[in-house]
């Protein structure tokens, strides 16, 4: 099973959902760096499970234990190790639809890739719990990326077709990016977000889900960060937003729409600001040739709907081979994407601090 990545920061995460506990190495961060566990601790936070109707109601704190590449307040130098205990687990939840394989879950494809010896409960490690160690590792990327000055924020961009405004992607206020991780549902637009919390409790109430969008904005980054093709700012950050289960697209800058502009539209015209240059317009998110050009990097991440449904669907039992029906028990999130939120901004915080070192 491929659960490591990385160049220059190399992580290996690890764990079950209904397991004893899931956790994280990190290997290549630098000696003698302060840690804030004050600041760890409300990343984690931000994602775990519990804390309000809009979510899950497995409750569980997040805490975490550090293993071991932490000594007197500082990092060691040799690999960061930390653990997070599973403790409310209803794993019985499971027993009785094992052999049904949820729709659009990792079941059948987990089930016929590991020959039927695959965790079941909960999803096993293909659960959305197993990002919770990357918070984890997340958060220290982040320090270490705050501390040049590098800051990371993102909003919910929009709940079914409810829509929230979009980030000035030529000017970003890093303040405004570091408040909107205080707010439990981060929006630009108040209204729009308590119209968006009602979509996903009136989903709850029906026994369904939805998706949405989560726009992430990164400022401050140095010129000439990334190479071409392979090991581009794109590719990079692409590859770990994709290990974020439930991410169904990503696009960069104004994405897709930019297939519907001349090229007289869609460049980003520079110009002389003091001692930068700088673009009119930044459509491209900040990245040209899979380089940094000192814009703000802007992309958006698409989540779908959570698959597990209290409704009845059609599925199969794979070990009768034969056609069956499900209704999925346990405890789920209506919406997925507020608690998605920090797990987005801390991949795009390893891959940012992967591509700078």
């Amino acid at each position: 099973m491929s659960g490591v990545w990385g160049n220059k920061i190399k992580l290996s995460i690890f764990g079950e959902s209904h397991g004893k506990a899931i956790g994280i190495n990190i290997d290549g961060l630098e000696p003698g760096i302060e840690l804030d566990l004050d600041y760890i601790n409300k990343e984690m936070e931000r994602r775990a499970p519990g804390k309000n109707k809009l979510g899950t109601p497995r409750k569980e704190e997040d805490s975490f234990q550090i293993l071991s590449g932490y000594f007197n307040g500082r990092t060691t130098g040799t690999p960061l190790c930390a653990i997070i205990h599973n403790t409310n687990q209803h794993s019985k939840d499971y027993e009785k639809t094992k052999n049904l394989m949820r729709p659009s879950h990792g079941d059948f494809t987990g089930y016929v890739k590991y020959n039927g010896f695959n965790d079941y409960r909960g999803g096993g490690h293909f659960s959305g719990r197993i990002t919770a160690p990357l918070v984890f590792a997340g958060a220290v990327c982040k320090q270490i990326l705050e501390s040049k000055g590098i800051v990371i924020g993102s909003h919910v961009k929009s709940i079914e077709k409810l829509e929230d405004k979009s980030f000035n992607m030529v000017e970003i206020d890093g303040e405004k990016l570091k408040a909107l991780r205080e707010n439990s549902f981060p929006v630009l637009d108040e209204s729009i977000g308590l119209k968006m919390q009602e979509t996903i409790i009136r989903a709850r109430e029906e026994r369904d889900s939805v998706g949405g969008v989560i726009e992430t904005a990164v400022i401050n980054l140095p010129v000439g960060v990334g190479d071409p093709y392979f090991d581009s700012v794109e590719s990079t950050l692409a590859q770990l937003l994709f290990s974020v289960p439930g991410v169904k697209g990503v696009e960069f800058g104004v994405g897709f729409d930019i297939s519907k502009m001349k090229g007289s539209e869609a460049n980003d015209e520079y110009y002389i600001d003091g001692d930068k240059i700088k673009t009119y317009s930044n459509n491209n998110g900040g990245i040209l040739g899979g380089i940094t050009n000192g814009m703000p990097l802007v992309f958006k991440v698409a989540m779908k709907p959570t698959p597990s449904i209290s409704k009845t669907q059609r599925t199969v039992d794979i070990e009768k081979k034969e056609n069956a029906e499900i209704e999925i028990q346990g405890r789920h999130d209506p919406c997925i994407v507020p608690r998605a939120l920090p797990v987005v901004e801390a991949v795009t915080a390893i891959a940012i601090l992967d591509l700078l070192q």
